[in-house]
Parts: C-alpha cells; structure tokens; sequence
C-alpha cells in the first residue's frame, strides 16, 4: 500500500521509564542516556507531569537534569519517560578516514604527538639528516640558522660575509717623481671598484667606509729618468700613507744599487700586509721616494704599478 509521506510505524514503540532516588538538597540528577535538551523527556514528580524549559520545572542537557528546585527524600517521588534521544557519536573503525574525509589544514600541531614526526615523512627539500652530501656545498645550497631564535635558512655564499669592499688600480703612463722627496703615486685606472671606495680621479685614496682588517697591497714600478746618461734608478721607500701621515703599516722598503757599473733601467718594489681599519674615515695614499727615477706606468694591468686592498672575512 502506498502512502504520502513518511509510512507509519508497523510496530508499536516502547519509550524508556527511568526512576530516580530522591537526594535531599539536590537539583542535579544523572540521566541513563544522553538527551539534546529537556524537551526530550517527560519528567512527572509525584504523579504531576512537569512543564520542561528554562525557568520552568527542570532543564536537561547530554545526561543531565536539573530541577529548579531540590525534592526531599520519603516524601516526594520522581521518574522520566524518554521521549527522543541524542543521536550517539560512534568512532570511525581503525584505517577508516582516507584524506577525503579530512578538511584541509584541519590536523592542528595540537593532534600531532611530540617527537611523531620521523625523516620518513619528510620531503628532501626539507633540510635534515637523510641525506648525505659528500662534496662541498655549492653556494646556493642552503644551512639553518637561528636568527635571534627564529629559524631561518640562508645560502652558503652569505656564510661569513664576503672580501668587500674591494678596489684594484693602476697607473695608465709614466708619472714623474720628484727626485729626493716623497711624491703620491697617481693610480688614475681602476680595474674594478667594489662599493667605491677608491678615488681615482684627484685625491688617489683609498677610503674602506667601514672597519674591520684590510688586506692592502701594491708595486711599484721605477724607469730610470735620464737613461741617457747612464743613470740608474733606485727606490729609497715605498710607503703608505694613513690620513695624510707617514705610517708603518706596512714598512718602510728599500731597493738600491751602491754601484754604477750597470745601467738599470727598471726596477719594482712589491709589498702587501694586513691593516686593522678603526675607523670609517680612515684612508690610504701611497707615497715614493726615490732618485732618478720616474713611476712605471702601462694600461696593461699586469705591468707597471698598481695598488689595491680587499677586505678579510672576519
């Protein structure tokens, strides 16, 4: 037989009595199943059913009846009938729940035990132990550190720092010396400049603009200035010079021929040492002094004279 909506129930339905004890001063009794709310049951107390709600006779919530006003024991009697009940959470059996019935990001760390985590589950751009390298990283392989707490990775090329500020310079023609005194030599090409820290256009100086150990080198190169006349250079000092004044940073070097018998027409003097800068400001010129001479210059970077620094990884 067909029916509009829902068909009626074939077999009678017994709704569950429940009797309680009665506790002097109670208002809190615990039900034999779990409810959505007081409008579930039927509450009758001495044979008087009771009207359910909030400022009404009682309340009811999961497995818990409140009364709004505590009953006494031997005198007064009560008992519910269950007219619906909460529909019961049952746990999903073991393997049960695939990725699908999980809402994305819906594991918080909370769920995830300490120390769950294993190299297994772990991609291998993730930076750990289960992988070897066995050459030496390249500079954009990547380390972790700990920025002020945080964890961070940063590229092998940025570990230490790197030999900046750097400058190398050469003089690109023959500079004449002034024969007895000390003259600047005027290095006017620069090969590279890195962070501008070379003049090569008036001043010839070299200004670091930060602290920290340089490492300053240069050569210089000597022709003789009358070759005609059988003369001979020699170089009495090459020196560097720090803010205007002589310094011995790097030494006073001396090259010197005691005799004429042989005309030398060319002579170098290299020289190189590491310098503690102190302070931003601080720069370096460098100085000959020399007799019959006249500084070496060439565009050639690899002849003549240069003169150049770079900084140390600290």
């Amino acid at each position: 037989m067909a029916y509009l909506g829902n068909a009626p129930a074939r077999s009678f339905i017994s709704f569950e009595r429940q009797v309680f004890t009665i506790v002097n001063s109670q208002t809190a009794y615990t039900l034999d199943h779990s409810v959505n709310n007081e409008n579930d049951l039927r509450l009758v107390i001495n044979n008087i059913v009771q009207e359910p709600g909030s400022g009404k006779a009682y309340t009811a919530s999961g497995t818990t009846l409140t009364l709004s006003a505590a009953l006494t024991n031997g005198t007064d009697e009560m008992y519910c009938v269950f007219l619906g009940r909460a529909t019961a959470t049952n746990a999903p059996s073991a393997g049960s729940v695939g990725t699908s019935q999980l809402a994305s990001d819906a594991v918080t760390e909370a769920k995830i035990a300490d120390d769950a985590v294993e190299s297994e589950h772990l991609n291998n751009n993730v930076i750990s132990g289960q992988t070897e390298l066995a050459v030496a990283p390249a500079s954009t392989d990547e380390l972790l550190i700990s920025d002020g707490g945080t964890i961070k990775r940063i590229d092998v090329s940025l570990i230490g720092g790197t030999n900046t500020p750097a400058f190398h310079a050469t003089n690109s023609a023959t500079q004449d010396l002034t024969s007895g005194s000390y003259t600047k030599v005027a290095f006017n090409t620069e090969t590279y400049d890195d962070g501008g820290v070379y003049d090569h256009s008036s001043n010839y100086r070299f200004t670091p603009g930060e602290t920290g150990r340089f490492f300053i080198y240069y050569r210089l190169g000597l022709i003789s200035s009358a070759p005609a006349e059988n003369k001979y250079p020699y170089l009495q000092y090459g020196r560097l010079y720090q803010d205007g004044s002589q310094s011995d940073l790097l030494g006073e070097l001396f090259i010197k021929r005691e005799t004429s018998n042989y005309n030398f027409q060319e002579v170098y003097l290299h020289a190189g040492g590491v310098v503690n800068v102190t302070s931003a400001s601080t720069y370096f010129e460098l100085y000959a002094l020399s007799t019959n001479a006249a500084g070496a210059g060439d565009t050639d970077v690899n002849t003549g004279s240069y003169f150049g620094a770079f900084k140390l990884i600290q």
